[in-house]
């Protein structure tokens, strides 16, 4: 996992390429004190090519720990197969999707 500090936002830089049931109480460990510590989090997924449900349930509970506190999280550069299964769950429902990170960015302007 790769950190930057942007003026708008944290970005979360996943770099593996899977997220299921082996890494993903790793991944929630690593992401948890910027949960703790910041309100705006971009999650960039361009690396990751395959997610199971504990991999959907881990980007909810970002969701929900930012929420609880007003924040926001969004995705970018998620890959078409990654894509095809959160529009399946709906999940691209309830976290915005960019194309781009500058897109995901500029979002928080507004």
């Amino acid at each position: 996992m790769n950190v930057i500090r942007e003026q708008q936002a944290t970005v979360i830089e996943m770099t593996v390429t899977t997220l299921n049931v082996n890494n993903v109480k790793e991944f929630k460990s690593d992401v948890e004190p910027y949960l703790e510590s910041e309100t705006h989090i971009i999650l960039d997924l361009a690396k990751l090519t395959f997610v199971d449900s504990s991999g959907l349930g881990s980007f909810l509970f970002c969701l929900k720990r930012l929420n609880q506190k007003g924040g926001e999280l969004k995705l970018c550069n998620v890959s078409k197969p990654v894509r095809i299964l959160f529009e399946m769950v709906r999940l691209h429902q309830i976290i915005e999707i960019f194309n781009s990170r500058e897109e995901a960015l500029a979002s928080f302007d507004d």
